[in-house]
């Protein structure tokens, strides 16, 4: 049965593809009491698991592709900062200590105090920032509940896993995707995203415009109401998610899509023609830009031509 979900469109495009998803580890999350001699060993997984995520962010910056966009970088710092928050860490080992949970349960339960205080600010930018909280414990959690603290599985691993053609192209359909996945996924073998939480200025949504990705967040339940292999339609620029949809809709997703190609190619072969009105007005085309690196760019994407034709 087709069925058809409503997001926000944060990104651009139309992606067709089977769905892939990635489950969330709090979802899975076991609550026990522990005995008081292994509290000091629940503070050290915790511990360990903070480390390994640290250390994983602390090498992404390092090994930041040139391409990559420079948003990045800042989400990578804030989550850094969120890491090292001393208050976070003394708040879970309390947890343990005088409550004796494990180690998993603790961390959650910090998390959903910490998202209340979130929830209640009224400033919209500063609410969406509990989604980088509600990250940084979920990478911590899927170190803790690895094997040995291996690094979790990355994208095209979990495509791997999945029971898909090998020339289906794929969606990924996530609660939520940190900085470390939106790193590595326009690597990937992924055409598209879907994520039950994010709005217009969560990182995943500015992420996913810089790196042109077709892509809807804040669609709810998605992760729950999709199942693997469902056919799916991204419509970026609506913000909507059709689920195995009509063959005829499919079509004219094809075919919108197509048009969409065209329509950027024709930009691109005019994107250095002079900025000109029909009455021989003359027009700065700028950009704005917030590194150096990012001239370049706006200079290859033909920005700046007026003032290049005067030199």
């Amino acid at each position: 049965m087709s069925i058809a979900i409503q997001g926000l469109a944060v990104s651009r495009g139309i992606a067709i593809g089977k769905a892939v998803l990635m489950t969330s580890v709090r979802s899975h999350v076991q609550h026990y009491y522990i005995q008081a001699s292994q509290v000091e060993d629940e503070i050290k997984r915790v511990g360990a698991a903070r480390n390994k995520v640290v250390q994983e962010l602390e090498k992404l910056l390092a090994d930041m592709p040139a391409d990559a966009p420079h948003e990045l970088a800042a989400i990578l710092d804030v989550h850094l900062m969120l890491l090292q928050d001393q208050e976070l860490v003394k708040s879970i080992k309390q947890w343990i200590e005088e409550r004796h949970y494990n180690a998993e349960w603790a961390l959650t339960r910090q998390l959903e105090i910490v998202s209340r205080q979130f929830d209640e600010m009224e400033d919209p930018y500063l609410r969406e920032r509990k989604a980088d909280l509600e990250q940084v414990v979920e990478r911590i959690l899927q170190y803790m509940q690895n094997d040995k603290q291996q690094a979790p599985a990355s994208l095209d691993a979990l495509a791997q896993q999945s029971q898909i053609d090998s020339d289906a192209q794929l969606i990924l359909v996530a609660h939520d995707l940190s900085p470390a996945d939106m790193l590595k996924f326009k690597a990937s073998v992924f055409v598209g995203f879907i994520t039950d939480v994010g709005g217009p200025t969560s990182h995943t949504a500015i992420v996913a415009r810089s790196m042109d990705i077709p892509a809807v967040v804040g669609a709810r339940t998605a992760s729950q109401l999709l199942r693997p292999d469902d056919l799916v339609i991204i419509d970026g620029d609506a913000g909507l998610v059709l689920v195995d949809p009509e063959p005829s809709v499919v079509e004219e997703y094809r075919l919108k899509q197509r048009q969409s190609r065209l329509e950027r190619e024709r930009l691109v072969r005019i994107k250095h023609t002079p900025a000109i009105t029909l009455d021989g007005e003359r027009v700065d085309l700028l950009a704005n830009i917030e590194m150096p690196s990012d001239a370049a760019l706006a200079v290859a994407n033909g920005t700046l031509n007026s003032h290049a034709d005067d030199m």
